[in-house]
């Protein structure tokens, strides 16, 4: 085939359609697609590949010097990127919060892609505009459920905001800290606020030593970063321990009084709808009235749990997430739409003026320009995508996917607490659940064993689970990841658990079982079973 010339004829074609269908290039969009196609019927997670080996496909930090044929890259992409990557539609890929996409997303990716439209700016995005205010206005509708009247003022205006999409859930959570950090510190009249004047300023005229964020340690590691990039510091993120996985109001009524009593100012307390370890929702209905006696902004984090407000059945898991000043969802998450689309909501379409910007070439004052009150500048339309979901699926949709998945990880919370080799450690609220890998020999003497026998024993498990959870994963059949948990019934100190996210729904109960049956052969099959079932009459004489 010879090399690729380094010419403007050349490059040209590259940027052009291809002149027929059976021309080269459309022939690798074939192959590309046949590929990936097969690649994601395969059940196998991933190849038994380490990652050191495919690091050596990806070792040259120079810029290749002269061009390369597409239809060669093409091949190069399919041997060292899509053969060695993780097969997220695989049924048993349960592990995380990335799942099976629908079908329609990949031709929708190519009008997508081709179109290139650039959100930030009216004149390089026209219609992708107001299809992503009707977007937030609809997800602003599932959270708030304000009247018609309301949404045909606030919709489109170009003085007000419902909400700001973002990346996902990370920016979106720094989007709703920022907007109530320069609402609350914001001008009057003998300050111009902070936006413009910096904390110092803020913090010396309104009278406060510090700024908090409180949550409970369940909260997504995004606030940390939040609360870092918006500079009110990692140790003014007040984390409060949750033995039952949710946040505790009066705890956190307590804690506020106290952090506000030393000349500090809460700026926002944060709830979680739908844990990213175990799926637990925080009380929010209580929570508001916390923020409301603490007067500090309300946020809710419903970065994964947001969808379950499709679900009649379900939705009240979330009572009182009505009553947040701003919201986190995900709807790259449960809402099955690819990577990169998260969204923070604001109650009061006012509130995203405190962080709008302005500037002479783009972004001029009373535009519609989405770019006005977003974290991020160019951005693409992304909103497109869910846009599509929200209307191929419906609610109704939406409501039969979640109301399974929840259905799903109530049947495999059955399957692990009849099982004689696991523990279930927490039970599912939404579809997300923990458990590991114990004789059940020692489960036994976990009920009667006193706290230092309990550390003792619980050490060793923690080793098994971590053994265990490695071997599934390098088999590559099926993924289960693991994390470490408070949960006093079962020890004073955190353990390590399997981790599983149940929201594929390609995954079957007999999926499930599988799961459960190859991780019971391998545990019985190392060398710590043995020893911790050898170790009950020493722990007992210990």
């Amino acid at each position: 085939m010879g090399e690729a010339q380094v010419s403007l004829k050349h490059l040209f074609r590259v940027f052009t359609k291809p002149e027929h269908k059976d021309s080269k290039l459309a022939q690798i969009e074939q192959h590309l697609s046949d590929n990936i196609l097969d690649f994601l019927s395969q059940h196998v997670v991933t190849k038994k590949t380490s990652l050191e080996e495919v690091e050596q496909d990806f070792s040259d930090p120079f810029v290749p010097e002269s061009p390369e044929f597409v239809s060669s890259h093409a091949e190069s992409l399919l041997n060292k990127l899509v053969a060695h990557s993780v097969n997220t539609y695989s049924p048993t890929f349960i592990g995380h919060m990335t799942s099976a996409l629908p079908y329609f997303h990949l031709p929708l990716a190519k009008l997508l892609v081709g179109l290139n439209q650039n959100l930030v700016k009216i004149e390089t995005s026209k219609a992708f505009t107001p299809l992503e205010r009707q977007v937030l206005g609809m997800m602003h509708n599932l959270v708030y459920g304000q009247e018609d009247s309301w949404y045909q003022q606030y919709l489109h205006s170009a003085r007000h905001a419902l909400g700001a999409f973002c990346s996902g859930g990370t920016v979106a959570n720094i989007t709703a800290l920022w907007v109530a950090r320069n609402k609350i510190l914001g001008p009057d009249k003998k300050f111009a606020g902070v936006a413009k004047s910096g904390l110092a300023a803020a913090y010396r005229h309104y009278g406060v030593n510090q700024m908090g964020v409180m949550c409970s340690r369940r909260g997504h590691y995004s606030l940390s970063k939040a609360v870092d990039v918006l500079g009110i510091g990692r140790d003014n993120l007040i984390t409060l321990p949750c033995p039952q996985q949710t946040l505790s109001p009066e705890q956190a009524l307590a804690e506020g009084h106290r952090y506000q009593e030393e000349g500090n100012k809460l700026l926002a307390l944060v709830g979680v709808g739908g844990t990213t370890e175990t799926g637990h929702v925080d009380p929010l209905d209580e929570l508001a009235d916390v923020a409301r006696e603490l007067d500090c902004w309300f946020h809710v984090d419903a970065a994964w749990g947001g969808a379950t407000l499709f679900s009649g059945t379900h939705r009240s898991k979330l009572k009182g997430i009505e009553r947040a000043d701003s919201v986190t969802i995900d709807a790259h998450k449960q809402m099955y739409v690819p990577m990169g689309a998260g969204m923070a909501l604001f109650k009061n379409p006012e509130d995203a003026n405190a962080v709008r910007h302005h500037a002479q070439y783009i972004l001029r004052q009373g535009s519609k320009d989405l770019g006005a009150t977003t974290l991020e500048g160019s951005r693409n339309g992304m909103a497109m995508m869910v846009y599509a979901s929200l209307h191929i699926f419906g609610r109704r949709g939406y409501e039969l996917l979640i109301d399974q998945s929840i259905s799903k990880a109530k049947a495999f919370a059955r399957m692990i607490s009849e099982h004689p080799d696991f523990e279930l450690v927490t039970a599912p609220t939404l579809s997300l659940l923990t458990y590991r890998v114990c004789p059940p020999v020692v489960q036994e003497k976990l009920k009667t064993a006193s706290d230092d026998e309990k550390a003792r024993l619980n050490h060793k498990i923690d080793a098994l689970v971590v053994n265990v959870q490695k071997l599934q994963r390098e088999a590559g059949k099926s993924f289960v990841s693991r994390t470490r948990l408070e949960n006093p019934d079962l020890n004073p100190k955190p353990v390590t658990v399997f981790r599983v996210v149940l929201a594929n729904p390609l995954t079957t109960e007999q999926d499930l079982k599988n799961i459960l049956q190859e991780q019971s052969e391998i545990a019985r099959a190392r060398h710590a079973w043995a020893e911790l079932e050898k170790t009950i009459p020493s722990a007992v004489a210990g």
